[in-house]
């Protein structure tokens, strides 16, 4: 592809670069994540092993988000990544497309579909604790409170009697972590890297390790006796995830990671209102209440992110006027 040809088909998909669409992508990563979790507590236990499994869906993403980096130019873009920008990349891989993958789905396999949400979309408190000092991410009094709102909705969606811990959770909790440094890890790197080198390699990298997890596990194996059906299940979910990725890179590039991973929380509404559909029952009015809580904190820390991008873009237009 010449050269031409690639900017132009980057200006055809390209989304603008602001805080405000940052948002509007992360809306959508928290709608795939939603769908996402409650379709792999089902997925992960058709299939013979979480680790097999895992390895399967992060082979058909990452594929495709290779693919897709390739037709946007990504060749020219990886020639020009200096060292310590490797260095970056390939932790990305390992803290956030592979180790973390293992213990989640190892752990899905043991917990339910909303304790594994609930866990995972803790995600934003990590993130909060280490975007201040690592980013130099400023929280005022508003999205302070709005993330303890965030966290009492979770803690409504998931009653004190219906919490259980086990050990499914505790390898959830763990991936969790890798994700909250990974997290850190990308959004400074994203400020070099265009996004889709970031998530093609992030999945790339990451599935190089599970295969190798696989072949010293003798778990490859297996692969000989999944049926159409197995593998029709790590397609689709392959499918969300590569959605999932691109869209979550590119929400963080543009917006705060803390506004972002706390979006991310509605994800976890997303599941719970599936779940109910699928038991035919309708959740409690605490969880229902829960959820209003959900919405309403990620709505606020939105609108703030927002209006705080657009004071600093006019203080920066009356400065240089």
């Amino acid at each position: 592809m010449s050269t031409g040809t690639e900017l132009a088909v980057r200006r055809r998909f390209a989304i603008p670069v602001s805080v405000g669409w940052g948002i509007v992508l992360a809306v959508g990563a928290a709608l795939i994540s939603g769908l996402a979790i409650y379709l792999n507590a089902f997925a992960v236990k058709q299939l013979p092993d979480a680790a097999l499994y895992t390895t399967l869906k992060n082979a058909v993403a990452a594929f495709l988000l290779l693919g897709a980096a390739v037709g946007l130019g990504a060749a020219r873009d990886v020639r020009s990544l200096d060292r310590r920008s490797w260095v970056g990349v390939v932790l990305v891989g390992v803290i956030g497309g592979s180790i973390p993958f293992i213990l989640f789905f190892s752990g899905l396999a043991q917990a339910s579909a909303p304790s594994a949400a609930f866990i995972q979309k803790t995600l934003f408190v990590w993130v909060a604790l280490l975007a201040v000092p690592f980013l130099g991410e400023r929280l005022g009094f508003a999205p302070l409170i709005a993330l303890v709102v965030l966290l009492v909705g979770q803690a409504l969606v998931l009653p004190p009697d219906g919490i259980r811990w086990g050990s499914g959770e505790t390898m959830i909790m763990i991936a969790t972590l890798f994700w909250a440094v990974e997290t850190i890890l990308v959004r400074r790197l994203l400020t070099s890297i265009p996004t889709p080198v970031m998530a093609a390699a992030r999945m790339s990298i990451g599935l190089v390790v599970l295969v190798g997890y696989l072949v010293i596990s003798g778990r490859l194996a297996l692969l000989a006796g999944l049926t159409q059906v197995q593998w029709g299940w790590a397609l689709l979910t392959g499918l969300i995830l590569a959605g999932y990725v691109a869209t979550w890179f590119s929400a963080l590039r543009r917006a705060p990671a803390t506004v972002v991973t706390s979006v991310l929380v509605v994800g976890a509404v997303i599941t719970g209102i599936l779940t109910a559909v699928a038991k035919g029952t309708a959740p409690s009015p605490t969880v229902v209440g829960g959820y209003l809580l959900i919405v309403v904190a990620a709505g606020i820390l939105g609108w703030w992110s927002i209006r705080t991008a657009r004071r600093s873009t006019v203080a920066a237009t009356v400065a240089t006027s």
